[in-house]
Order: structure tokens, then sequence, then C-alpha cells
């Protein structure tokens, strides 16, 4: 093409070089030289006026025009132009193929996807699943400010909140209130977020099934565990001689079954459970009695360290609060072998606090730690069962600190011990005041 221009721009030039050679000699046998020349020159440039003008009313139009069949670099130049608006044509379909493309999935999509300018807040975009979910319809809530066109769903402060917003995992449908909703907010561009609402609705009340299913049979099961344990209880290994082994075995794991059916209706009340009144919790006499429990559980087979700032309380229920310390620090007795230590550490980070319980025991190897909360996970089911362990503590830590807006972060070695730490935020922590008096110690639940 570059080669095409030169010598089109080459021919033009040698052809207004002969018309003025021309030119130069008709004058000069006529007696005017200069006359001859001004009006071959005054033609010349008339001439490439005229082809200026048409190659402009060429670009501008917005019709599929022929080809130029001259060889000056007038016509090359309109062939160049003609060709680079088709390539633009074509990318424009191209794009326009995508964009409908990407539309049709966006609303082939289940969930709701609204596009919302990052500065001003307002709808951009939204799929067709955003009218049921979100009651948003047609072209006349584009521009609308997304808070109040979503009321009463409270998103002003999780809008704020922009690229750190946890997600909502439960809220109702502006549209539909039988309609549960989990909110999701994606920052996807320095001026754009993405909305993205899924119906949730089947697996709340699937989950509320199971949560009563689970608590219900549980609660079913106390009554005869309880009969049995008693009967267990009235029988003496010196009344039915050769049967001792066994009557301490059908203790041990009827006590077992208890505790389990203990620890199922804890985590089935703490799952319907919402966070309540925040109490202060004085935690010097929570700390002292963790270490005496660890000290009582251990029997000496350990070292059992304390270590308090002294700077801040928490606040929230000290009942679930100490249980769930209270497990973190068993299993650190249950899972640590003799000879072993045990630190129990309260500091302040940051405007938060963070209580850990660190152990020199087995250890625990990477793949399991995100499983760890999980129900009934077993890193090693045969040393669970000697420790008397019912894999059902680490989710009820899980279920406490969550009501307490808190997570639980797991730090562990295989062979070096293990870090479980309860961070808890700003909203869920006091300064210590030393002169108030000092509250009763936590009953053990």
């Amino acid at each position: 093409m570059q080669r095409h221009l030169r010598s089109a721009w080459l021919r033009t030039l040698a052809y207004s070089f002969l018309w003025l050679c021309l030119a130069a000699l008709v004058g000069a046998l006529a007696g005017q030289v200069w006359m001859a020349l001004a009006i071959v020159a005054i033609l010349t440039l008339g001439w490439h006026h005229w082809r200026l003008r048409g190659l402009i009313l060429r670009s501008l139009s917005r019709r599929r025009l022929p080809p130029a069949t001259g060889s000056s670099s007038w016509d090359a130049l309109e062939n160049l132009i003609a060709h680079n608006q088709r390539q633009t044509r074509a990318r424009k379909r191209r794009l326009l193929e995508m964009l409908q493309a990407y539309r049709a999935a966006a609303d082939a999509l289940p969930d709701a996807v609204v596009v919302v300018d990052r500065n001003t807040q307002r709808i951009e975009w939204f799929n067709q699943a955003a009218g049921p979910l979100l009651g948003l319809q047609g072209m006349a809530d584009r521009g609308k400010a997304l808070v109040q066109r979503l009321q009463p769903m409270p998103l002003a402060h999780w809008l704020t909140a922009g690229r750190h917003a946890e997600p909502i995992l439960d809220a109702t449908s502006p549209h539909d209130p039988n309609i549960r909703l989990h909110l999701r907010l994606v920052p996807y561009s320095d001026h754009r977020w993405l909305l993205v609402a899924r119906d949730v609705t089947k697996l709340l009340h699937l989950e509320r099934v199971r949560r009563d299913f689970v608590a219900n049979v549980s609660h079913e099961l106390r009554t005869p565990l309880t009969v049995v344990h008693g009967y267990l209880d009235m029988m003496e290994p010196e009344d039915f001689p050769g049967t001792g082994p066994m009557l301490e075995e059908m203790r041990k794991q009827s006590q077992r079954m208890t505790q389990l059916v203990e620890d199922l209706l804890t985590l089935s009340r703490l799952e319907a459970q919402s966070p309540g009144e925040l109490d202060n919790v004085s935690m010097a006499p929570v700390l002292a009695t963790l270490q005496r429990e660890a000290n009582a559980l251990s029997q000496g087979r350990h070292r059992v360290t304390l270590e308090d700032d002294g700077t801040v309380d928490l606040l929230g229920s000290v009942r679930e609060l100490h249980s769930a310390f209270s497990n973190l620090v068993s299993n650190a007795v249950r899972y640590t072998p003799e000879g072993g230590s045990i630190a129990i550490r309260l500091a302040r980070e940051g405007q938060g606090a963070t209580l850990s319980v660190r152990d020199t025991g087995y250890g625990i190897a990477s793949q399991h730690i995100p499983r760890l909360t999980e129900r009934f996970y077993r890193v090693s089911s045969s040393r669970s069962r000697e420790s008397g362990g019912t894999g059902l503590g680490l989710s009820i830590v899980k279920h406490i600190l969550g009501l307490h807006n808190a997570h639980l972060v797991i730090h562990s070695e295989v062979g070096k011990g293990s870090e479980f730490s309860c961070r808890f935020d700003a909203s869920h922590v006091t300064v210590r005041n030393d002169t108030d008096s000092v509250p009763k110690e936590p009953a053990t639940p």
C-alpha cells in the first residue's frame, strides 16, 4: 500500500511538471511565458482543490462508494480512506456482535447483574434477572441512584466500603419479600462496580430444614442417652464379674455420645441466634479461668503460660466467648504430647485485639487447615477418638466468633505445633479500666 501511494504521488508530480513544461513551451512560442505558466498553475491548483473537495465528501459519506479507478495520488488516497473505512466498519460490526453476545450471556444468567458508576453510585446497566430479583425495569431505572432505587435494603454503608465490602449473605428483595438474596460487590474498573445478587431462598430453606432436623434429633436423643448413662452408672463391676472393662467402655462411649448431642444442640442454637446485646467482658478473670482449666485438664503434663497486656476487654457474651476460648485451650492440651507447652495470649493489634492459643503439639498439615472448622472434619480419626473430641469444637468456635464480628486464623506446621488466633475488630474491643471492680469469673458452660 505504501509503495502504491508513493508511485501515485510521483506520477502526479511528473504530470504536473510535464504540464508546466508544456505551458512554458507554448508561452515561449506566443511570447507570454509567465502568463501561460500562471494559467496552468491556476488550473492545476483548481483541479487539486476539486479533488480535495471530492475526498472530503467521500470521507463524510456513510454510503459504500465504488473504488476510484484513476492513477493519481488523489485516487490512491481515496482508495486508502475507503479501505480504512471498510476495516473500521468491520471492527464496529465485530464489536457490536461481541457486545450483543455478552449482553445475551448476561441476560441468560440466573443472577441479577447491575453495573454501577463508582463516583455517583447510579445505575448504568442491568440484566433481565434484575427485574424479578431487584425490581429494576427497563430504561426508566437507568441513571437512578442505586441506594434510593433498592430501598429499604441497607446499601449506603455497604457501597461506601467499596473494594473492602463483605458480601451480604441474607437480604430481603425490595421487589418480593419472599425472596432472599446474597449480594456481592465486585469493583472491576476504576470507575464502575458490579453488583451481583443471587437468589438463595431455596438454599436458606434447606439450611433451616437441616438445622431443625439436627436440633430435633439431638433433642430426642438426649432422653434415651440419659437413661442408658444412668443405668450404666448403677451397674458396678463387682456385681457382674468379668464385665468391668466392657462397662467402662460403655460408660466412656455413652459420655462421648452425650457430649456429641450437647455440641450439636449448641451449634443449632448458635446458627439460629443473631447478635444480641453487647456486654462488657472483663478478660482478666476469663484468662485466669482458662489457665486454671488448662492446668486441670493437663494434670501437670504440660507447661501452661498466660500473657495479658492488660489494655483491652471485649464486648459480647461472656458465656459464649468463654466457650470458644475453652475449646481452643482444651484442643491444645489434648493434641500436645507430654512435656510440651501451651501459651495463652491476649494483646491489642491496631484498633482490634487478638486472643491466641499456641501449643507445641503434633501440628497440622497445610492441606487440612482450610477444612478444620467443618463439622466432624478430622485430621486423624484415631487420634481424635483417643482424645475424646467430637469433631464439632472448632465449628462452634467459628460460629461464636461470627456472632462477635471476629474470625479465626490458624497457623500450623507439622512437628512444630499450632497457633489458633481469635481476631476481634474495633467494634468489639474496649479499653480496660483498672479502677473498675473485677467481675466474677465466668461459669464453665
